[in-house]
């Protein structure tokens, strides 16, 4: 059994560190409410306005006119990994990387993968492995949409010159703040719905035309695509933390309790032993 003293030093570590994990919730918690108000504000619109514009590709007939819609045949893929700046957030990084490289290895196997990282983790995970062509870690300091816009621009500009055939997202969508699901979204081409679910919808009137709309929207339904994906990281990166670090908490305050047992039984056996030791004394003087 460990002596007094260094369960003593034990004791007082894990309270400080009890501290921190707590305080770590608190700041969580804090800015998770902040940013779960401006995802969920957000959702409705983003997803209405790429299925309208789904809704409009899918049913102009033959080719839509634009540039984004262009399948090609895939040969070059780049894959956008969002992740934190920061750990401390449980499997948040963890799941994104993993499927990040199961595209590479599983799913665009054979073909040229290149990576943009959205975060400091997946910039130096990735980059032992992989060609990752930026890192935008920096959007987090100031989280905007025109911030974003100029990376979805980037994005388009790579797609429309040839240099890569596909572009993928692979992100973590809000759930709450227990549950996060990892989401991998097709940026470009633009995916066009069903042709099911365009004889299903709603018989509309446009007005400019149809490619028009398109011509005009597409780059803007863009934006909003990869900053909602990006606002749905940044909401659950708060959630995952503050739920890792209630764990931790619960932990550390299990172990501090058992310390204390531990403690209090040890001292009890010192003292004890102390008592046996006079007993044992003066009976030998009285002897």
């Amino acid at each position: 059994m460990a002596n007094l003293k260094e369960i003593r030093n034990r004791i007082s570590s894990v309270s400080s560190t009890m501290q921190i994990t707590s305080a770590m919730k608190m700041v969580s918690a804090a800015k998770l409410k902040k940013a779960q108000d401006a995802i969920t504000a957000m959702r409705p619109y983003a997803d209405k306005l790429t299925e309208l514009l789904q809704n409009l590709s899918a049913s102009l007939e033959g080719d839509s006119g634009s540039v984004y819609a262009d399948n090609r045949v895939v040969n070059k893929v780049l894959v956008v990994s969002v992740t934190s700046n920061r750990g401390l957030c449980g499997a948040f990084n963890t799941n994104i990387l993993k499927q990040s490289v199961n595209l590479a290895d599983n799913v665009y196997a054979g073909k040229s993968v290149d990576f943009i990282a959205v975060g400091k983790k997946a910039n130096d995970y990735l980059g032992k492995r992989f060609n990752v062509i930026a890192n935008h870690s920096g959007v987090y300091d100031d989280l905007t949409f025109d911030n974003v816009a100029d990376i979805a621009e980037s994005l388009m500009e790579l797609f429309t010159a040839g240099t890569y055939d596909r572009i993928e997202i692979v992100y973590n969508k809000f759930k709450n703040a227990a549950t996060q699901i990892v989401m991998t979204e097709q940026f470009l081409p633009i995916v066009p719905l069903e042709e099911a679910e365009v004889t299903a919808s709603a018989d509309y009137t446009f007005e400019p035309t149809k490619l028009e709309i398109i011509e005009q929207l597409i780059p803007k339904s863009l934006k909003t695509q990869l900053y909602k994906g990006i606002r749905d990281s940044f909401a659950s990166e708060h959630g995952a933390r503050m739920t890792a670090m209630h764990k931790a908490t619960d932990n550390a305050t299990e172990m501090r309790d058992q310390l204390k047992l531990t403690y209090n039984k040890a001292r009890q056996a010192a003292i004890t032993n102390e008592i046996l030791e006079i007993v044992g004394g003066a009976e030998a003087l009285n002897n």
